[in-house]
């Protein structure tokens, strides 16, 4: 059986915000998973980067590992600190800024048709 999780050790501990580094100037991520129904990365933004108005085909869940994001979800701006969870509902217009440095993970978890 293949992994499910990867570019991580398994079976050892580690910090998730150490994963992903800090570039100047650039949004960096790294995928852990990526199935039909469920995907995870990590993101590390520098000051004053971010990622465009979109919206995904599932639920995504963004928790701030260190510092602070402005997530806008269907126009309405939210600041998400380290330690702190929000949901971008599946189809729904949502935005990332990075008034400071950050990391988060994302995980987007969509339901999977059965053949």
């Amino acid at each position: 059986m293949s992994e499910l999780i990867k570019n991580v050790e398994h079976r050892i501990p580690f910090d998730v915000a150490d994963l992903v580094v800090f570039e100047e100037g650039k949004v960096n991520s790294i995928t852990l998973s990526q199935t039909p129904g469920c995907k995870m990365t990590l993101f590390s933004f520098d000051a004053g980067e971010g990622i465009t108005t979109h919206a995904a085909p599932g639920d995504a869940l963004a928790y701030v590992l260190e510092g602070a994001a402005e997530i806008t979800i269907d126009g309405e701006a939210n600041r998400v600190e380290a330690g702190s969870a929000i949901v971008m509902p599946a189809g729904v217009p949502h935005a990332v800024k990075a008034p400071e440095r950050f990391k988060m993970l994302l995980v987007v978890v969509k339901e999977v048709s059965e053949a």
